[in-house]
């Protein structure tokens, strides 16, 4: 019994065919015995036999092209859809034959296929970002190497001139005076070293940031306050327009005081002799903007774009002893940039204003 029902269990496109030419062969037999036996002339029982065996040929073929030749048709247009990479090709053949296993493995093939391409797309791109982010960290060491040799050549030099004078000079306050020039050369050294360090790290996107909530009014009060108001010997005057209520911020503390040390020693340095330093924090709809203007000479026009770039100090800025490094600012802008706010530079009738925005929590 366990063999027939295997038997009639059609699962195997050979049973099907063996069992289709069986029931033809059989279906002709009783077709030819059932003429013969007709009261008819040989002729028309000839002729009835032969309609019915054409009816047993056009029903065979139909089977035939429905247990072999649609799965095969199936199977060859799907597999021509995969062999284009068309990634919605489905074959969609549910028997429990060759065909239909044949069909689902076809579609496990696709579907592994479409996953290992996705997963090569993916690791592509990211072999793309990884080759992009080489050349510009290679760029990046090259500029910086390129920025020191040639900011180097100042301060090494004086430091080279006064050591050889001390050499010979026998004069105790000039030699004090040499080692003070000296000792301002290399601080100014270090301090350009470690501005392009940090400057290279913003730029390359390796700088970490450790976020923190904490109220920026007081902040600006603290830096301000150091930078501002501690200076006896101060030449300018100073005031500013806070408002009452905190304003809290989400950010990298260090890195926001950094951003304020820079804008307001650099409206520290330009400030002309007398002149007025403002500070304000205008705070609305969820935003903050911090401005700080410096009476003194104006940018210029050509020169806006430029004074974000490293090393840019402006052709009348040259003879200011007090002009610094030239990376303050392009620090100031890689840390905002991290950031994604907007940070602006503007020329005012007798001087300039910095000044940039960033969301508070509510």
């Amino acid at each position: 019994m366990k063999i027939i029902r295997e038997w009639f269990h059609l699962n195997t496109v050979r049973k099907k065919v063996l069992l289709l030419s069986k029931l033809t062969g059989g279906i002709i037999v009783l077709f030819y015995v059932f003429t013969s036996e007709l009261p008819t002339n040989g002729d028309i029982a000839f002729v009835i036999w032969l309609a019915l065996l054409a009816a047993v040929i056009v029903g065979v073929d139909i089977m035939l092209g429905r247990f072999i030749s649609k799965p095969l048709s199936e199977i060859n247009h799907t597999a021509g859809q995969m062999a284009k990479l068309d990634f919605t090709a489905h074959c969609d053949i549910r028997t429990e034959d060759e065909f239909g296993e044949l069909s689902q493995n076809l579609n496990t093939m696709f579907a592994s296929l479409q996953e290992t391409l996705e997963k090569l797309e993916a690791a592509n791109r990211q072999l793309e970002k990884d080759v992009v982010q080489e050349r510009l960290l290679l760029t990046q060491r090259k500029e910086l190497v390129d920025s020191l040799s040639h900011e180097m050549k100042t301060p090494l030099g004086i430091v080279r001139a006064y050591v050889e004078g001390l050499k010979e000079e026998t004069d105790e306050q000039k030699k004090q005076h040499y080692m003070d020039v000296i000792l301002s050369a290399t601080e100014r050294m270090n301090t350009m070293i470690v501005s392009l360090l940090d400057l290279s790290a913003l730029e390359a996107g390796a700088a970490k940031l450790s976020e923190e909530c904490f109220d920026f009014i007081e902040l600006v009060e603290t830096v301000a306050g150091r930078l501002l108001l501690d200076t006896p010997d101060a030449n300018f005057r100073f005031t500013y327009e806070l408002p009452e209520d905190r304003a809290f911020i989400y950010a990298d503390r260090s890195r926001m005081e950094q951003v304020l040390n820079n804008l307001i020693l650099n409206a520290k340095n330009h400030v002309c002799d007398d002149g007025e330093i403002h500070i304000s924090v205008i705070c609305r709809d969820s935003k903050l903007q911090f401005k700080v203007y410096n009476q003194g000479k104006q940018i210029p026009p050509q020169d806006i774009s430029k004074v974000w770039e490293k090393f840019y100090r402006g052709e009348t800025l040259q003879s200011d002893t007090h002009s610094g490094s030239g990376l303050g600012l392009s620090i100031v802008a890689g840390i905002l940039s991290i950031y994604h706010v907007d940070y602006y530079v503007q020329n005012l009738p007798d001087g300039v204003e910095f000044s940039f925005d960033f969301p508070t929590i509510a």
